[in-house]
């Protein structure tokens, strides 16, 4: 394999590559501390830094961070006005200084081999981006049936990067550990995007002529949001993105992303059909009873949401089954009417009024 100008470097003969570990931060006062120090405790030997991008947050984030700061020299705070994940991740990239970019989420917990195993993946395969699973682990009943959810084919579908697969070239991958010179080759991050921004730069890295590596040896633990009002927006705002993308690079997203929209449309276009039939054969309409058929749709989607249930309990627990009642149809219907929206064009509109 030919070193890259990135993976070379300035380094001196068998030195290992430094690495820039970027995170945008934006009210993750939970979970902040524990994802910087699983930074902080790998065991790659290689030269690093850490790179905070800090959103305007108002729930004690600043605060915390800024100690950690104080307390540790290699981690390093800079401002982000606006708050935004893509905006976040370039200003952080661009005040790093090492050839590779390890982008890290406020939600995630890296294991001590993160970084040596995605270096050694990168400088074997030469790849412009590394990555890996997102395994998903609650620490109450809810999160964890959303963190089954997360790595179910009735959830999320069932991607590699959920639920593992083999090591190969990929269309998108977990976070990402990028060599720098890709990043600037392609313009960083899309600040346009404010969900789905790693799927779209991976994509203009494999039009450009770069690899995006999956390896099922990157498992990355990653926690849930903790309440059901939280994974709806969150949900919601995904699938508004995803729907962007999907308008804008139609040919390139694969059918799966459009089953959410779908099901809602006819479970919900089935329950409006069911409910007219119920009326037309209270009025005595001759029509009603075969209308009221639209009510088999959405009682076949909830008839396979309480066998998931069922399945979800027997392997978590009864009261994680219970959740999961309520957590897939949230994760479904927020992300197809999320979808929708998106798709037909909606999405500046939405991301203006929240402000966000």
């Amino acid at each position: 394999m030919t070193d890259s100008p990135t993976t070379r470097s300035a380094q001196p003969a068998g030195a290992l590559p430094g690495v820039s570990y970027v995170m945008p931060v934006l009210n993750e006062v939970t979970h902040v501390e524990a994802a910087i120090a699983s930074l902080l405790d790998q065991d790659y030997t290689g030269p690093f830094d850490v790179i905070v991008a800090l959103g305007p947050s108002i729930d004690g984030t600043t605060e915390l961070v800024e100690r950690l700061s104080r307390v540790d020299p290699r981690i390093r705070v800079i401002e982000n006005p606006t708050g935004s994940t893509p905006s976040g991740l370039n200003v952080a990239i661009e005040a790093s200084q090492h050839p590779i970019v390890v982008r890290v989420d406020a939600h995630s917990l890296l294991p001590r081999d993160y970084t040596r195993i995605a270096v050694a993946t990168m400088l074997r395969t030469d790849a412009a981006n590394v990555g890996g699973i997102m395994k998903a682990e609650g620490t109450t009943p809810f999160e964890s049936a959303v963190a089954l959810a997360y790595g179910s084919k009735a959830g999320l579908g069932g991607g590699a990067h959920h639920v593992g697969g083999s090591e190969g070239p990929a269309e998108t991958v977990y976070l990402g550990v990028f060599q720098r010179e890709w990043l600037t080759r392609v313009g960083l991050f899309d600040e346009d995007i404010r969900r789905g921004q790693d799927w779209e730069l991976n994509r203009r890295l494999r039009d450009a002529g770069g690899t995006v590596w999956f390896t099922p040896e990157l498992v990355v633990v990653y926690r849930p949001r903790p309440s059901l009002e939280r994974l709806a927006r969150q949900f919601f705002s995904t699938g508004l993105w995803r729907g962007e993308l999907a308008r804008r690079f139609f040919s390139a997203n694969a059918l799966k992303y459009f089953v959410p929209p779908v099901m809602v449309l006819v479970a919900v276009l089935g329950a409006v059909v069911g409910v007219v039939g119920a009326i037309v054969t209270g009025l005595g309409g001759a029509a009603g009873p075969w209308l009221l058929l639209g009510f088999v749709v959405p009682g076949v989607y909830l008839l396979f949401v309480a066998v998931s249930a069922l399945a979800a309990g027997l392997r978590a627990g009864a009261r994680t089954g219970v959740w999961f009642l309520v957590v897939l149809p949230c994760i479904h219907f927020s992300w197809g009417l999320g979808f929708l929206l998106g798709f037909g064009k909606l999405t500046s509109n939405i991301t203006a009024h929240n402000g966000r």
